[in-house]
C-alpha cells in the first residue's frame, strides 16, 4: 500500500529529522518535534508518535500523550467504531512496558467500561490488580466497584467482586450491605448486618451508630420476615431491647410485626402484652399500645371483610364431617392446609365466625389502657404514692381489685423512699373496709399501720388520729380515748435502751412528743372527759415543752369557762414566759383584755404592771395595739393624765411609719378629754419629733387648720411658712393651693406677696439643689432650703444668716438674688436703738418700717398704721369690741364632767391656766426656720408675737 505524500516530512521538518538521525534516542528531540507539529493532522502526528515509541518504548510521557490524543479522537464516536479497536490495541501495546503505571491502567479500564465489554473489562481489572502493587489497588477498586454496580452486570459477578474487595478492605462492608439491600438479597444482607453488630471493634466509616444499625437490622428482619431464615430474630431484637433503652417501644413493635408477617398472630399478641408490661416510659407504651390496637382493628376489619363459605364448601364440610369413622391421618392425599383444617374443625378457638371474640378482645384492650398506663408510671417509681391512689380509683366499683391493689401498694412502697405521704395508703385501705362495714379488718389495718417505721413522726400521728376518728364515727368513745392514751404514752426505759443498742431509732420513739397527737387528744378530753383529765393533758403538754400559743390560749379559756380565773391568768403568765415575739403577741393581747375585763379598776396597779411588762418586751412594730389598750385602761379606770402619758410614750415607741397615726390618735383623745388648746403642745411635739417630711407637712396643715378655726390667723400663717420648706411647688400643689386659699380669705396684699415670694424662693432652692446634685457639685449630705423673710429672722438664732450663707457658698450654692436684695435693705441689728431692739416681729408687716436716726434709713410704707402710745390710748374714744363665746370643744369632756364640783372647777381653771401660760410662752418665743445641712432648728416661736397680732387685729377691725 502506497504511503500518502502528506505523511512524508516537509522542508520544515528536515531540521528535526536531521537531529533525530544523529540522536534517535533523545526524548527531548522527539518532544520538540511533536510540539512543533501540534497543528499537523493526527495521521502525521501518529507516524511521529509511532517512530518515537519504537525508539523509546519505555517513555511514559510519550505513551500518555499518545493515548490522550487517541482518546480525544474517539470521544465523539460511537462505541462500535473501528477506532475503538485500534485504541484498545494501542493500550495493550502500551501496557507491555507501562504495566506498572496505574494511570495507564485507569485510562484503559474506563475506556473498556464505556465500551460495555463486561468480560474483557473484568479480566482487565484482574490483570491490573495483579500487575500493580497493593498500595495502588485502591485506585483500581474504586473504578471496579463502579463497574460492577452498573445495570446489566450479573449479580453473581458483582457479589464475587464485592467479596474480593472486602478481603482487601473490610471497613467498606456498609457499601456491600447497601448493595445487597439494593439487589434485594435480604438473607445475606441480614447476615452481614448481624455480623457487623456482633463485632465490638467495628467502626462505621459513614458515621452510623450501633443504635442506627440495630434499627436497620430490625426493619430488615421484620419487613422481610418470610425471606430471611437462619437467624434468631427474636434473640436479636431482644438483645437490642436490652442494649438500647431509648427505642424500646419501636423494637417491641418490630418484633411483633415480625410474627405478624409470619402469620403467628397469637405470638404477636404475646409480644405486645410483654412489651406493655415491661416498658418504663409513657412514650414507649404509647407506641406499643397504638400498634397493638391498630393490629386488633385490622384483624377485625379483615375478618368482617372476608366472605362466608360458599354452599358447596359447607356441603363438602358436612360430607367430610359425616365420615367420623375415617381416620384422616391415614389419608396421604390431603394437603397440609386441608389436614390442619380437618384436625381443628369443631374447636371454638378455630371457629371461623369469631368476629364477636375479636371485637370483645379489642374492647377489653381499650378498657385496660388506664391500668396499663398507670403500671408504666409505677414501674418508673414504685414508691410514688399518688400513682397508687390513682390505680385504686381505676378499679372503683371492684372492691376485690382495690383490696389487692392496696395490699400490693403497702407491701411495695418504702416509707423512706416514698414520693408523697405513704401513711395515706394505710388510711385509705382502712377506710375501704370501713366503707363496706368491716370495722374489724379496718382495725387490723390500722394496727399494722402504726407499726411501720415512717419517715416523719407526723405521718405516724396521722395514722393514730385517723384510727381514733374512725372509732368516734362508730360511737366507740372509750376506745378513742384509750387509743390516744396508748399513742401518747412515753416509751419505757427498757425499750429506749434496746432501741439505743440497735442504733436506728424508729419514729415510734418520738411519737409521745407529737403536737398533732396531743392536740387531738386534748380535744377529745374536752369533749368526752372531765376538767381534771383535760387539765392533766394540758399540763403534760406544757411539761413536754411542745405547747403553742394557741394551746396556751385554749387552756386559759377552758379554765375561764369553769370559773378558774386565777389559774387561767397563771397559764397566761407561763405562756408569756415561754414564748417570744412575734408568737407571744396573741397571748399578751388576750391576757390583757381578759384581765381588764375581769378586774377593771379593782386591780388597777396590777394591770398597769402587766401593761408595762408587755410594752417593754414588745418590739416597735408590735407595740401600738398594746399602748392603745393601755391608754384605754387609763381612760376608763385610771387618770386622764396617765392616759396622756401613755399616748406620749406610744408616740416615741412606735416605728416612724406609724408615728403620724399615733399622733392623730393622741391629738383626738387630748382634744376630747382636755380640750382643743391642749393639742397645741402635741402638735408642736409631733412636728419636732423627727417625723418624715411628708408627715411633718401633714401635721402642720392640721395644726394650721386648728389655729384658723380658733381665730389665730397669724399663728396659722406662721405654721404655713414653716411647712412651706417641705413642699416643692413643682410636685406638691395641694399645699400651695391651701395656703393660697388661706391668704385669699384671711390675708392682705402684702401677706399674699410674701407667700408668692416664699414660693419662688422654695422653687428656686429645689431647682438649684437638683441641678447641683445631678452635676455632682453639691457634697453628699448637704441639704439647702429657702431663706425665710426678714421679719422671721431673729438675731439670737443658733446659726446666723452670714454663717449659713458662707456654708452654702462653700458647698457651691450661689446666693439667691431676692435674698441678696433683702440683705441690702435689712437694718443693721447692732446699730438699732432700744426701741428697735425691743421690737418683736410677730406679724406680717405691710412694708419695711423706717428706722431711727441711729439706724439705716430705708423706705417706709406710708400706708402703715401707726400704733398710738399708751397715754394717747386712754384719751381716745372707747371702742366697743364684739364678744364671742368660746366653743365648748375648747374645754374638752373632762371639764364638763367636773363642772358640778367647785374643787373640780378649780382644777379645771388650773388646767386652763396652764394651757394659757403654755400658749403665751409659745407666743413669746422666737422663730428660727433656717435649714442648713439637713438640720431643723427649733419650731418654738414660729407663731409670732401674740401681743402685736392682737393690736393689729384691733386696728384692722376699726
Amino acid at each position: 500500500m502506497a504511503i500518502s505524500k502528506e505523511l512524508y516530512p516537509s522542508e520544515d521538518d528536515l531540521l528535526y529529522e536531521e537531529e533525530l538521525l544523529r540522536n534517535p534516542f533523545s526524548l527531548k528531540l522527539w518532544w520538540r518535534y511533536l510540539v512543533a507539529k501540534r497543528e499537523a493532522p493526527f495521521k502525521k502526528r501518529f507516524v511521529i508518535y509511532e517512530r518515537a515509541l519504537k525508539a523509546l518504548p519505555g517513555s511514559y510521557k510519550l505513551w500518555h500523550a499518545y493515548l490522550i490524543e487517541r482518546l480525544s479522537i474517539v470521544k465523539n464516536l460511537p462505541i462500535t467504531h473501528p477506532e475503538y479497536e485500534t485504541l484498545n490495541n494501542t493500550f495493550e501495546r502500551a501496557l507491555v512496558t507501562m504495566h506498572k503505571m496505574p494511570r495507564i491502567w485507569i485510562m484503559y479500564l474506563e475506556t473498556l467500561t464505556s465500551q460495555k465489554f463486561i468480560t474483557k473489562a473484568r479480566r482487565t481489572f484482574d490483570r491490573a490488580l495483579c500487575a500493580l502493587p497493593v498500595t495502588q489497588h485502591d485506585r483500581i477498586w474504586e473504578i471496579y466497584l463502579r463497574f460492577v454496580e452498573q445495570e446489566g452486570i450479573p449479580i453473581e459477578t458483582s457479589l464475587r467482586v464485592y467479596r474480593r474487595y472486602l478481603k482487601y478492605d473490610p471497613s467498606h462492608i456498609e457499601d456491600f450491605i447497601e448493595f445487597l439491600v439494593k439487589s434485594k438479597l435480604w438473607q445475606e444482607a441480614a447476615e452481614r448486618l448481624a455480623s457487623v453488630l456482633n463485632d465490638d471493634q467495628f467502626y462505621s466509616i459513614k458515621g452510623k451508630t450501633k443504635h442506627r444499625l440495630w434499627l436497620e437490622l430490625c426493619d430488615l428482619l421484620t419487613t422481610h420476615a418470610t425471606e430471611i431464615s437462619g437467624l434468631n430474630v427474636d434473640a436479636i431484637i431482644r438483645g437490642g431491647i436490652r442494649k438500647f433503652t431509648d427505642e424500646v417501644g419501636r423494637l417491641w413493635t418490630s418484633l411483633a410485626d415480625y410474627y405478624i408477617r409470619r402469620e403467628l398472630f397469637e405470638k404477636a399478641r404475646d409480644i405486645f402484652e410483654e412489651g406493655m408490661m415491661t416498658v418504663v416510659t409513657v412514650r414507649d407504651f404509647s407506641v406499643i399500645f397504638d400498634s397493638y390496637s391498630q393490629f386488633e382493628e385490622i384483624m377485625v376489619s379483615a375478618k368482617m371483610a372476608k366472605p362466608d363459605l360458599s354452599v358447596e364448601e359447607e356441603e363438602d364440610d358436612e360430607e367430610h364431617g359425616s365420615a367420623e369413622d375415617e381416620d384422616i391421618r391415614l389419608d396421604v392425599n390431603l394437603s397440609m392446609a386441608e389436614f390442619v383444617k380437618k384436625v381443628l374443625n369443631g374447636f371454638w378457638l378455630h371457629d371461623v365466625k369469631d368476629v364477636d371474640l375479636r371485637l370483645a378482645r379489642l374492647e377489653h384492650l381499650m378498657n385496660r389502657r388506664p391500668e396499663l398506663a398507670n403500671s408504666v408510671l409505677l414501674r418508673q417509681n414504685p414508691h410514688n404514692v399518688e400513682q397508687w391512689h390513682r390505680r385504686v380509683k381505676i378499679f372503683e366499683g371492684n372492691p376485690t381489685k382495690q383490696i389487692l391493689t392496696y395490699t400490693e401498694a403497702v407491701r411495695t412502697v418504702d416509707p423512706m423512699k416514698a414520693v408523697g405521704k405513704p401513711h395515706t395508703l394505710w388510711v385509705a385501705f382502712a377506710k375501704l373496709y370501713e366503707t363496706y362495714k368491716d370495722i374489724a379488718n379496718a382495725r387490723v389495718i390500722f394496727d399494722k399501720a402504726v407499726q411501720v417505721n415512717y419517715k416523719t413522726v407526723d405521718h405516724l400521728a396521722s395514722i393514730w388520729c385517723e384510727w381514733a376518728e374512725m372509732e368516734l364515727r362508730h360511737k366507740n368513745f372509750k376506745g378513742a380515748l384509750e387509743l390516744m392514751r396508748r399513742a401518747t404514752a412515753e416509751p419505757s426505759v427498757e425499750v429506749r435502751r434496746r432501741v439505743a443498742a440497735d442504733g436506728n431509732e424508729p419514729v415510734q420513739m418520738k411519737l409521745h412528743k407529737s403536737l398533732r397527737l396531743w392536740t387531738f387528744y386534748v380535744d377529745l378530753e374536752e369533749s368526752l372527759g372531765n376538767l381534771e383529765s383535760t387539765r392533766a393533758v394540758y399540763e403534760r403538754i406544757l411539761d413536754l415543752r411542745i405547747a403553742t400559743p394557741q394551746i396556751i390560749i385554749n387552756y386559759a379559756l377552758l379554765l375561764e369557762e369553769h370559773k378558774y380565773f386565777e389559774d387561767a391568768f397563771r397559764v397566761y403568765e407561763r405562756g408569756v414566759k415561754i414564748f417570744k415575739y412575734p408568737h407571744v403577741k396573741d397571748i399578751w393581747v388576750t391576757y390583757l383584755s381578759k384581765f381588764v375585763k375581769r378586774y377593771g379598776k379593782t386591780k388597777l396597779e396590777r394591770a398597769r404592771e402587766l401593761f408595762e411588762n408587755a410594752v417593754e418586751t414588745a418590739p416597735a412594730d408590735a407595740v401600738k395595739p398594746l399602748y392603745l389598750q393601755y391608754a384605754k385602761l387609763e381612760e376608763d379606770y385610771g387618770l386622764a393624765k396617765r392616759a396622756m402619758k401613755v399616748y406620749d410614750q406610744a408616740t416615741k415607741a412606735v416605728p416612724n411609719h406609724e408615728k403620724l397615726g399615733m399622733y392623730e390618735i393622741y391629738i383626738a383623745r387630748a382634744a376630747e378629754i382636755f380640750g382643743v388648746p391642749k393639742t397645741r403642745e402635741i402638735y408642736e411635739q409631733a412636728i419636732e419629733s423627727g417625723l418624715p417630711d411628708k408627715d411633718v407637712k401633714a401635721m402642720c396643715l392640721k395644726y394650721a387648720e386648728l389655729e384658723k378655726s380658733l381665730g389665730e390667723i397669724d399663728r396659722a400663717r406662721g405654721i404655713y411658712v414653716f411647712a412651706s420648706q417641705f413642699a416643692d411647688p413643682r410636685s406638691d400643689t395641694e399645699f400651695w393651693n391651701r395656703w393660697h386659699e388661706f391668704e385669699v380669705n384671711h390675708g392682705n396684699e402684702d401677706t399674699f406677696r410674701e407667700m408668692l415670694r416664699i414660693k419662688r424662693s422654695v422653687s428656686a432652692s429645689y431647682s438649684q439643689c437638683d441641678f447641683l446634685l445631678l452635676s455632682g457639685r453639691l457634697p453628699f449630705g448637704i441639704e439647702t432650703h429657702f431663706i425665710l423673710p426678714e421679719y422671721l429672722m431673729q438675731k439670737d438664732q443658733r446659726l446666723s444668716i452670714d454663717d449659713a450663707k458662707d456654708k452654702l457658698k462653700q458647698a457651691g450654692v450661689h446666693e439667691d438674688e431676692m435674698a441678696a436684695l433683702e440683705r441690702q435693705l435689712a437694718p443693721a441689728a447692732n446699730n438699732g436703738n432700744a426701741k428697735d431692739s425691743s421690737r418683736k416681729v410677730g406679724f406680717v408687716s405691710a412694708g419695711v418700717e423706717s428706722q431711727t436716726d441711729g439706724g439705716i434709713k430705708t423706705t417706709a410704707n406710708h400706708e402703715d398704721i401707726e400704733l398710738p402710745d399708751e397715754s394717747d390710748s386712754e384719751e381716745e374714744e372707747k371702742v366697743e369690741i364684739a364678744q364671742k363665746d368660746v366653743p365648748s370643744a375648747v374645754y374638752g369632756g373632762l371639764a364638763r364632767k367636773r363642772e358640778g364640783s367647785e374643787e373640780d372647777g378649780d382644777n379645771s381653771a388650773d388646767a386652763n391656766g396652764k394651757d394659757g401660760s403654755g400658749s403665751n410662752n409659745l407666743r413669746d418665743d422666737h422663730v428660727t426656720v433656717l435649714f442648713v445641712g439637713g438640720k431643723r432648728q427649733s419650731f418654738a416661736g414660729a407663731l409670732g408675737n401674740e401681743r402685736k397680732a392682737r393690736s393689729t387685729a384691733m386696728f384692722a377691725r376699726r
